[in-house]
């Protein structure tokens, strides 16, 4: 049983306060949501920053759900949410196929190589060409989650050796 205390040692260390893992659907998004909005609530977070937060965690937790692949049920997703004197830190991992790498890539460097200004100004031309097909793909979250947190996204894959990768998103929010 001493896994148990490896693992609250590793969500105290890393300043987790929330963690799940597993089936991703819309009722658990509103319940893991809820959550985090009654611990940012209880601990007196300033309204600007909760925002944000709720912003980038609803982002993130709509890019799990729509685009979790079916590639193999063995790697569920996972979903944390940290919190330090100077930051909240929401994290994301899910399955991918490996094809979709390059594209993911792409779309995410293209948006850590804009500064406020160009953000914005991609946000505007994606709603206004419509590039958003039912599954979403045009990378629209992806913005307005480094706009809402004025931070580079930070993402990594691992190669699971199936044809599929695990996609790992972290976004930071600063507290002020």
């Amino acid at each position: 049983m001493k896994y148990i205390f490896d693992l609250h040692k590793t969500m105290l260390d890393n300043h987790l306060i929330l963690v799940y893992e597993g089936e991703f659907n819309q009722e658990i998004t509103k319940s893991v949501l809820a959550m985090a909005e009654r611990n940012m609530d209880s601990s007196g977070e300033e309204s600007s920053v909760k925002r944000k937060v709720f912003n980038v965690m609803v982002e993130c937790l709509q890019n799990v759900v729509k685009h979790a692949e079916e590639v193999s049920n063995k790697h569920a997703a996972v979903f944390m949410v940290g919190k330090s004197d100077k930051e909240y830190i929401v994290i994301s991992g899910n399955s991918i196929s490996n094809e979709n790498i390059d594209g993911l890539k792409g779309k995410i460097d293209q948006i850590n190589a804009l500064d406020k200004d160009g953000l914005k100004e991609l946000y505007k031309s994606i709603i206004k060409n419509t590039e958003i097909s039912d599954k979403g793909g045009a990378g629209l979250g992806f913005v307005d989650m480094a706009r809402k947190s004025g931070k580079k996204l930070d993402y990594e894959f691992v190669e699971l050796g199936d044809g599929s990768s695990f996609f790992c998103l972290r976004s930071s929010i600063e507290r002020l």
